[in-house]
């Protein structure tokens, strides 16, 4: 199964990512993200961090994980190219408030240095963002505001 493919738009940059979980949905999105922006290949595996997230679903989940990898692109000046997630939907504590999903995750790369940018993302965006469940998997449709 593919990881991703980019897709056409008219402003911004696109990805279309596929996974055979959910987990695995997640981790090629990120992939995908800093293949946008970098030729991942070449980026070395120096520093590892650790991400922890909650939310109230899972598409506000994958958009905040992937504006919080931007975050450290942007700020911290990292690249990443290998991608750890574990995706847990528990209840939350008050009764009657329902589900909460979490994300723990371990992601590697290195500073930006020696790297071509070929694009510069500034975040992953809502617009037509959609989870859908496939007979493989998982799907959706990612856009970046460049």
């Amino acid at each position: 199964m593919k990881k991703f493919t980019p897709i056409d738009h008219t402003a911004d940059l696109g990805i279309e990512v596929y996974g055979k979980t959910l987990n695995k949905l997640f981790e090629n999105s990120a992939c995908g993200m800093f293949s946008l922006i970098t030729d991942i290949n070449k980026v070395k595996n120096s520093k590892t961090v650790k991400i922890k997230l909650d939310s109230p679903d899972t598409e506000t989940l994958l958009i905040t994980w992937l504006n919080e990898l931007q975050y450290y692109y942007s700020v911290q000046k990292m690249l990443f190219n290998k991608f750890s997630v574990v995706i847990v939907s528990r209840m939350r504590a008050c009764p009657n408030s329902g589900e909460a999903i979490s994300l723990e995750s371990e992601v590697s790369g290195e500073k930006i240095g020696r790297h071509r940018i070929f694009h510069d993302i500034k975040a992953a965006t809502y617009h037509d963002l959609r989870i859908t469940r496939t007979p493989d998997g998982y799907k959706t449709r990612i856009i970046f505001d460049v």
